[in-house]
């Protein structure tokens, strides 16, 4: 007989055998499964890519672009920024075909009704209207006739990498382009139409030839100093048809009030301005020239800063103060090209020195992460903690006070509290090295576009303009239009303040957004 344990064993064994047997056959048909599942989806892309191919085909046929039509987004209606002409109140005295001085035609001339629409983002919410602005270009026939022109170019306001290179491309698209022979450059800013000793220079392509390998201006500069009918008089001495302002947004509300002046007194002058700041905060632009430089040359203030305090033991701290007298947009721009910045501070975003998001506890935990810290500051930053100061400058600017002197002080009174040995804190102010340096590649090739385009512009007889790069597209712009919003400020709630919270890690102090803010801010970095 066999006994109760060999039953119990036998019972375990087919027990066993039926479990292998149940997954088995549990394996084998998860398998069957997904095969077959793998063989529809398979056929289900296979059908659906022959779909969407006759579906490209057919519009591609009908002359219609490729892909998906979107029923729930349009554009119905396109306002332009309408941009003055001169013949509405002068006769223009060329009806001369355009083309280059040499009599090499133009590749593409633009047409009076191009234009580049504002609102490239969209999405059902969006509305179905959108603003447009003039597109720059060469036009088919010119108002002035080259000839005759005498134009003159100034630049005005501080210094900023690339103002060399407007006024060499300007003198150049003047000369080979339109055949144009005087060009008079103004000295000294607007104080140079009638200050005394500073009569202004005969620009040629061989004066200008080299300039635009040396920083600062050529001509000179100065802030304020702007007097309306000294400069009219001038225009009217010098017989100038042409007036190209180089400066930012105040420089450019005095070149409208040039070009008002001109139009009420019947004095036949197109005026052109080409925006001017290192702060990046004239609106509605891409970026403004200068900038890309600027940022380039901040990356050695940060470096120095970083070596100083990883070599300070036993707690460095670095700190960089950079330009950004309304916006941090070279604060932030030089924070993420360098990859090495702790805690970047800028006007936009209030900053809290203790706390949970005080920055001062950050650093502290900064420092005993890694030995050390680089903060970055913009020079505008902080005013909520020092108070607006009631001075001002030449050209009405608010004097800012010493943020990064303050800065330093805090650091280290907070580590000496806080952290046995305190901290050794090194400040560095390359202000004024990042705007008196040369233009780089990227930055002379944009003066390059908008020096031509401003001349293209004028010679066709639109006034009272700007040029500028908006959506990667040159475009003219109406100065009122432009410095109506002037300076503009980094969106605290946007991309690239989120990009710069994620390298530093920094507590995001960023104010809660109210309704209707952050409609309109800088387009950089979207």
């Amino acid at each position: 007989m066999m006994s109760s344990s060999s039953k119990n064993n036998g019972a375990l064994t087919l027990c066993a055998v039926a479990v292998v047997a149940s997954l088995s056959t549990f394996f084998v048909c998860s398998s069957l499964n997904r095969r077959s599942v793998r063989r529809r989806s398979a056929t289900e892309a296979s059908e659906d890519e022959a779909r969407r191919k006759a579906r490209d085909d057919k519009q591609e046929a009908e002359g219609k672009p490729k892909g998906r039509l979107m029923n729930n987004m349009k554009i119905d209606e396109v306002y332009l920024w309408e941009v003055e002409h001169l013949s509405k109140q002068f006769a223009s005295t060329s009806k001369i075909p355009n083309a280059m001085s040499n009599g090499v035609a133009y590749n593409k001339l633009i047409s009076s009704d191009e234009v580049i629409i504002a609102d490239i983002k969209q999405s059902p919410s969006a509305a179905a209207h959108s603003r447009a602005y003039v597109r720059a270009g060469p036009r088919r026939e010119l108002h002035f006739d080259p000839k005759e022109v005498t134009a003159a170019i100034v630049t005005c306001g501080g210094l900023c990498p690339g103002l060399n290179n407007v006024i060499r491309e300007l003198t150049n698209s003047l000369y080979h382009l339109y055949g144009v022979d005087k060009v008079l450059g103004v000295r000294g800013g607007y104080a140079g139409f009638y200050t005394d000793g500073w009569d202004p220079i005969a620009l040629t392509p061989e004066v200008v030839s080299n300039i635009h390998h040396e920083g600062g201006t050529f001509l000179g500069s100065s802030r304020g100093g702007f007097d309306l009918s000294a400069t009219v008089s001038f225009l009217r001495k010098h017989r100038v048809d042409q007036l190209y302002v180089i400066g930012g947004d105040g420089t450019h509300r005095g070149a409208f009030r040039i070009h008002e002046e001109c139009m009420r007194l019947g004095v036949r002058v197109g005026v052109a301005g080409i925006p001017k700041t290192i702060d990046n905060d004239v609106d509605y632009i891409d970026r403004s020239f200068g900038f890309s430089s600027a940022v380039q040359a901040a990356q050695a203030a940060i470096r120095t800063a970083k070596t100083e305090a990883a070599c300070n033991l036993p707690n460095g701290v670095g700190v960089v103060k950079l330009m950004g007298r309304h916006a941090g947009f070279v604060a932030v721009h030089a924070a993420m090209g360098s990859g090495d910045v702790d805690l970047c501070l800028v006007p936009e975003v209030p900053i809290v020195m203790e706390g949970e998001k005080g920055c001062l506890p950050f650093l502290k935990r900064r420092v005993e992460e890694q030995g050390y810290a680089v903060v970055v500051v913009a020079e505008g930053a902080g005013e909520e903690l020092l108070g607006e100061s009631t001075e001002a400058d030449k050209s009405g600017n608010k004097k800012l006070p010493a943020i990064g002197q303050f800065l330093k002080k805090e650091i280290e009174s907070y580590f000496g509290r806080h952290v046995p040995g305190g901290a050794t804190v090194k400040y560095v102010d390359p202000s004024y090295m990042i705007r008196s340096c040369p233009a780089n590649a990227a930055d002379s090739l944009y003066c390059m576009q908008l020096a031509q385009n401003a001349v293209h512009g004028l010679m066709a007889g639109y006034t009272g303009f700007s040029v500028g790069c908006c959506n990667n597209r040159m475009v003219l712009l109406p100065i009122p239009e432009l410095v109506a919003t002037s300076p503009r400020r980094m969106d605290c709630w946007g991309r690239t303040w989120e990009r710069v919270l994620s390298l530093t890690r920094q507590p995001n102090t960023a104010e809660k957004k109210k309704k209707g803010e952050g409609s309109h801010y800088a387009p950089m970095l979207r």
